[in-house]
Parts: structure tokens; sequence; C-alpha cells
């Protein structure tokens, strides 16, 4: 079993890190003292479920966490820096603070440290996220010591229940577009003026016509979904809300 680091300091570790052309340490002082900080842990980037669940959800989430508080979010994986950019560039997760843990020593002295040499990995780190307040470890949610990577209690739904148990989230809403047509900005327009956040999905870039019609049955733009549930156009979208 993994012990939990909870009531205790997280580990004084310098990250080197790379800004542009430049080497840049970041020490945990700076990241940790005198703020709220969650912390969510992961095997590796690029990886299948780091990309696809782990990594998005919190970064969607941020803006709802700092509204209860946070005032930042963490990714740690042991990887080096130039890997921890690419995939930052790659997911378009701004929100995110990325930080390398090239050599393990924060995971180590985490407790986190676990060997993936089956898989080619080398040593990696455990899944798990945490709540830090002023460097000192509030609540840790540690994946079970299971085969494989589990991915159960680690998840930005998970912490957020923790964080703000009475938070009442809206439903994920995409938006199908293309550059230029003024019917998708008219949808746009319309969620923004009802205060709801949406990901935008550009034909041409994020996705293809044949992809669209293959989800949705059409090639127009714009197609809104909202909470999984297939709403249309533009007209659609307003008869929604209507």
């Amino acid at each position: 079993m993994f012990a939990s680091k909870e009531g205790q300091n997280v580990p004084q570790v310098t990250f080197h890190t790379r800004k542009g052309d430049q080497w840049v340490d970041v020490t945990t002082k700076e990241l940790f003292e005198n703020k709220t900080v969650i912390v969510f842990s992961l095997p590796g980037a690029f990886t299948p479920t780091c990309s696809s669940s782990h990594l998005p959800r919190y970064n969607e989430l941020f803006p709802v966490f700092q509204q209860n508080g946070v005032d930042s979010i963490l990714c740690v994986s042991v990887n080096d820096t130039f890997v921890m950019n690419a995939w930052k560039d790659d997911q378009e997760a701004e929100n995110i603070t990325f930080i390398p843990d090239g050599n393990g020593e924060f995971t180590e002295q985490m407790g986190m440290l676990v060997d993936k040499e089956d898989l080619g990995f080398g040593k990696r780190s455990w899944r798990y996220s945490m709540l830090v307040k002023n460097g000192v470890v509030e609540k840790m949610f540690v994946e079970p010591n299971e085969p494989g990577d589990p991915f159960k209690v680690s998840d930005a739904d998970t912490m957020l229940a923790y964080v703000a148990p009475e938070q009442k989230l809206q439903e994920s809403i995409t938006v199908f577009t293309k550059p230029g047509c003024p019917f998708c900005a008219k949808a746009k327009q319309l969620l923004i003026d009802k205060g709801l956040q949406y990901e935008e999905v550009i034909l041409g870039k994020d996705a293809t016509t044949v992809s669209l019609r293959a989800i949705t049955g059409r090639a127009t733009v714009p197609q809104v979904f909202i909470g999984g549930r297939h709403i249309g156009g533009s007209e659609d979208l307003e008869a929604y809300f209507a």
C-alpha cells in the first residue's frame, strides 16, 4: 500500500524546466508557499488515460476550482521538461502548470515512485492527486494498488467533490464550426450570452467534414452537443434554450 502524506509538508525539490530557449529552475517553495494548489501525478506524458481523461478534465474544470479558492493546478510526471512542454502544446492545456520530475526526486519522496520496467518505462509515478495548502498536504487521493494503471479516485471530479461538495457543474458543450461561418458565430455568441463554457472543434484543423457526418449525420455547421446530446445547428440551439 502507498502511505498517505496528509498533514505533511511536500518534498523540497528543485525542478529543472525549459522556457523558450532558457533553463529555469523552479522550487517547490515557489509553487506551494502561501497558495492552495491541486497536484495530480501520472505515469507519463502522451500515454492514453493521461491524455484522454486525466489531464483534459483538470484543464476543463480549472475555472471552477479557481472559483473555489484554488490558485493553480500542477501536473507532475517523471518525464523531462522537453517532453512535458511538447505534451502541453499538444493538449492545449493552458490552465495547467506542467512539472517535469525528470529524476523522480519529488515522486520518490512522496512515496509514489514505482517500477514500470515491464512496459519499458523504467521508474515512473503512481497515479494520485492531492490538495496542498501552503505547502502542507491536506488531502490525497491515491489509486488502489492494483495491477495495471487504475484510474478511479485521482480524477478531477473526485477532487472537486472534496473541494466544493455543493458545486453543480454545467454539462459539457462542444461546438463543431468552421472559419468564417456566421451561423457558427451566432451559436457561440448565444452560449457566451448564457454564460456557458464550450469546446470548439474547428473543421479543417481539429476534425474533417467526414468526421462530422459520421458523428452527427450532417455536413453543415455549426453542430452543437450538450451533455452528450446532439442539439443541432444555431436555430436548434435557440429552440433548445427557449
